[in-house]
């Protein structure tokens, strides 16, 4: 069977993979839109930040030496002669052909944001790409200050990793406090104070209506007059699917191209997954959706698994950076239902949990909170929470027993996600463990867990430290 995956990111590399974990032998082409080897696009603001190297963006390759083409864009899909044309002139015949074009940086209808031939000014640049990040830290590079637009996800990333490499960085966000769809406005305050304490600054229900370009800086005009300038402007105001080649083969699109359980789009021998997949009216725009999706595809195109289902779980946002720590899970904004919270803003602290019927139905955590792998885990697990909720804000219960610590081994169910973006558990790590893999690179090889956003990779270590011990003992 003849295998063809558009688009060579996180989700495409990922089916890949699985797909050769599953069948090491067959027809498997790749077309890939950008010129690079697929990368962690969730550490591209460490790229900025000056923390790591290009090297370290890359992902594990698929093995069996699949057909993989760089820098050929797909253009056309002729769904009666099952082809796929490719910007170079390429045609390429299909069986089942997968579609993970991904998304693209939004840019704002901003007067003189973007020029009229399509590109950026001089010393504007988007946040997206392992292209967009080198154009920012080579503007960077020979600046002083910057703005951000944009202050959800992307935007505190960027703004982070600018601070990083000592620029003074103002956030302009049009709306009324931070990441509006995972904060709540008490959460935004405190957030709002601790980036300041790093260097970052934020501005507010700040407009922006124009962008000035000059030779010697950029300036950001706001709706009521004022003119902020910065050596560099960087646009991060969050990502749409990309669905241009599934709208123009006439493929089901709505706000993603719209797919079943399967992943099968409106085309029975076309599949979707990613960013740019719409499944049950929503998409996700997070690694680990996708890479479930990739899993499910996998399993059916490969006949593992012909009849498997996608069936997603809440997702949890992590935010991760020097001196910011954050997860933010379900109903986060939500208030219907018991409220706890817990804010200490001198510290950097704020804690909500959004609780219905005994169970976890949202939750904010931001600072150095040590429960907060409890609350993923009882989020994950939908388990009953404490009847003392102080065991969740502080990390004990009054006339309780203390609530085992996710950073305590010996106490975690085998069941528990360590890794939420290849939702790998503990018994899937102590199983890699036990089949030979007694240090950190293998259990990585053997279960992958730590190679999405990486935000678990202490709490990896730390298992694989008392794995050692026990074994020891």
């Amino acid at each position: 069977m003849r295998t063809v995956i558009v688009g060579y990111g996180m989700a495409g590399a990922r089916l890949a993979i699985e797909l050769r974990t599953r069948v090491p032998a067959g027809e498997l082409t790749i077309v890939g839109a950008e010129p690079h080897r697929a990368y962690n696009r969730i550490l591209l603001s460490n790229l900025v930040a000056g923390k790591v190297r290009e090297a370290d963006l890359a992902m594990v390759e698929p093995g069996g030496g699949p057909d993989v083409r760089l820098g050929a864009e797909a253009v056309a899909i002729d769904r009666r002669r099952h082809t796929v044309s490719t910007v170079d002139g390429a045609g390429l015949g299909y069986d089942r052909l997968v579609l993970a074009t991904g998304s693209r940086a939004v840019l704002p209808p901003i007067k003189g944001l973007v020029r009229d031939d399509g590109t950026l000014p001089e010393r504007v640049a988007a946040f997206r790409t392992l292209d967009d990040c080198r154009r920012i830290v080579g503007l960077a590079e020979r600046a002083r200050t910057a703005i951000v637009l944009g202050g959800g996800l992307l935007g505190l990333e960027a703004g982070r990793g600018l601070a990083a490499r000592g620029l003074a960085v103002t956030v302009l966000h049009g709306v009324g406090h931070l990441m509006e769809r995972q904060l709540d406005p008490a959460a935004s305050a405190v957030l709002v104070s601790t980036l300041d304490d790093l260097g970052v600054r934020v501005e507010l229900g700040a407009a922006t209506v124009a962008v000035d370009s000059h030779a010697d800086r950029v300036e950001a005009v706001l709706g009521d007059g004022r003119r902020l300038p910065a050596d560099l402007l960087v646009v991060a105001c969050g990502v749409r699917p990309e669905t241009a080649l599934a709208e123009r083969a006439g493929l089901t699109v709505e706000r993603g191209i719209r797919v079943d359980d399967r992943l099968r789009t409106s085309d029975p021998d076309i599949y979707a997954i990613g960013d740019c997949a719409q499944h049950g009216g929503a998409t996700t725009g997070l690694v680990a959706p996708g890479w479930a999706q990739a899993r499910v595809v996998a399993d059916v195109l490969s006949g593992c698994a012909p009849l498997a289902r996608y069936r997603p779980v809440a997702p949890v946002t992590r935010l991760k950076a020097a001196g910011v720590d954050l997860a933010a899970m379900g109903d986060s904004t939500g208030d219907d239902g018991e409220r706890v919270t817990f804010a200490d803003p001198a510290r950097g602290s704020y804690v909500k949990l959004l609780v219905r019927d005994g169970r976890l139905a949202g939750a904010i955590m931001l600072g150095d909170n040590p429960t907060v792998g409890s609350v993923i885990q009882l989020f994950d697990r939908g388990a009953p929470v404490p009847g003392d909720r102080r065991a969740l804000l502080l990390g004990r219960a009054l006339g309780e027993a203390a609530l085992p610590h996710a950073e305590s081994p010996a106490l975690m169910p085998d069941a528990a996600v360590v890794c939420q973006c290849n939702t790998v558990s503990k018994g899937a790590l102590v199983a890699a463990w036990r089949s030979g893999a007694r240090a950190l690179p293998q259990v990585v090889t053997a279960t992958r867990a730590t190679t999405g956003c990486g935000s678990c990779r202490d709490a990896v270590c730390g298992l694989v430290d008392w794995l050692s011990t026990v074994e020891a003992s």
